[in-house]
């Protein structure tokens, strides 16, 4: 499959929700629901959604206020088409649709900060989160234990 292959979707009622949902098991990034999927996405300023035929391979979101803050979430590629640039592209696109924000953030998870730096992201000093389950969050590396 070429990458002009491929067909993106802007907007939420181009999605099917139960395969956006199956999509996120198999990248993986975890069990999210249709019904709040339905929610993220549609409370999202900017929404990226790829397909190869009509098989759902790719996606992605982004909050904005439309103008300080923009902050990329939930992006996914199916494994059977990682590796194409598919990631990439997501992320350059939803940064291209949040241009003329002050700042774009998004948080990488260990070991892909590399990846995000290819894409211009750089390193922030000072971060901090409140989580549901914090636990959870330092287990896979996503926050720090408290001191």
């Amino acid at each position: 499959m070429t990458f002009e292959d491929y067909t993106w979707a802007h907007r939420l009622n181009e999605v099917d929700l139960e395969k956006l949902s199956r999509l996120y098991l198999l990248a993986p990034l975890g069990n999210k629901p249709p019904q709040t999927l339905a929610t993220v996405f549609g409370n999202s300023r900017f929404v990226c959604f790829v397909h190869a035929g009509d098989v759902l391979v790719g996606a992605g979101r982004a909050l904005a206020d439309g103008a300080d803050c923009a902050y990329i979430a939930d992006v996914a590629v199916h494994p059977e088409h990682q590796g194409r640039g598919l990631g990439s592209d997501i992320i350059r696109r939803l940064v291209e649709l949040a241009d003329g924000h002050n700042k774009i953030i998004l948080y990488a998870a260990p070991g892909t900060e590399a990846f995000y730096r290819r894409l211009g992201f750089r390193h922030m000093n000072t971060a901090m989160a409140i989580w549901s389950d914090p636990q959870r969050a330092v287990d896979i590396g996503l926050l720090r234990p408290e001191d």
